[in-house]
């Protein structure tokens, strides 16, 4: 089908525009550039290619079903992503070319596993449970957003705020909504994505019985 191929090939040229381009620049300077970057890996680049290698020779979430548990996965993302955020971690990715390929590296895994999990093979065997994983990621990347937003202190100053109109607990709050509208929502319309396509197939097999 050419569908699948088509979105490997999208969530590919996804990761070359985030890695390659103006981005990481950005994030040197500014915390809305970290979290575009963020939000581009783990929620448009990892579901374009868990779509395109589901249910391919790629797809090696039946094969090893324990580590694609959609919970597991879901929990694994909240500790890597939390972790990352934690100001000296996210100081260190911001100064240090390695901490931020190991960032961005770690960012891509943990996506791949959470959108496999939900996506891939192994979801035949667990519809419900890949659901619930999305859901759950979709209430972590929101809170933190919403933390991030909400917050009155700065947590991350960037040496560039100020060239960009925006001060750094400006540019922190922008980084949040952005986590909040982008990170939170693409999480949740794969769940509700997933819930459809099972009321679909429960009312499929009612009508074929």
């Amino acid at each position: 089908m050419i569908w699948r191929p088509l979105s490997l090939m999208l969530g590919l040229a996804t990761l070359a525009a985030v890695w390659l381009g103006p981005l990481p620049a950005m994030a040197d300077q500014l915390f809305v550039g970290h979290m575009v970057m963020h939000v581009m890996v783990v929620a448009v680049a990892a579901p374009l290619l868990a779509i395109g290698i589901a249910g391919g020779r790629m797809d090696v979430s039946s094969r090893i079903p324990v580590l694609f548990s959609p919970i597991l996965a879901s929990v694994v993302e909240l500790f890597v992503v939390w972790a990352w955020h934690v100001p000296a971690l996210h100081h260190t990715a911001r100064t240090s070319l390695a901490a931020q390929v190991l960032e961005q590296a770690s960012y891509l895994v943990v996506g791949l596993l959470v959108w496999l999990a939900a996506f891939g093979s192994v979801r035949h065997q667990r519809p419900l449970a890949g659901i619930a994983g999305l859901l759950l990621t979709s209430m972590h990347m929101t809170l933190l957003g919403v933390l991030l937003a909400m917050s009155g202190k700065v947590l991350f100053e960037h040496t560039g705020s100020a060239l960009a109109g925006l001060s750094p607990l400006e540019d922190q709050q922008m980084g949040g909504v952005i986590m909040l509208i982008f990170g939170g929502t693409a999480y949740l319309l794969g769940g509700l994505c997933l819930l459809a396509g099972l009321l679909r197939d429960k009312s499929e097999t009612v009508t074929a019985g």
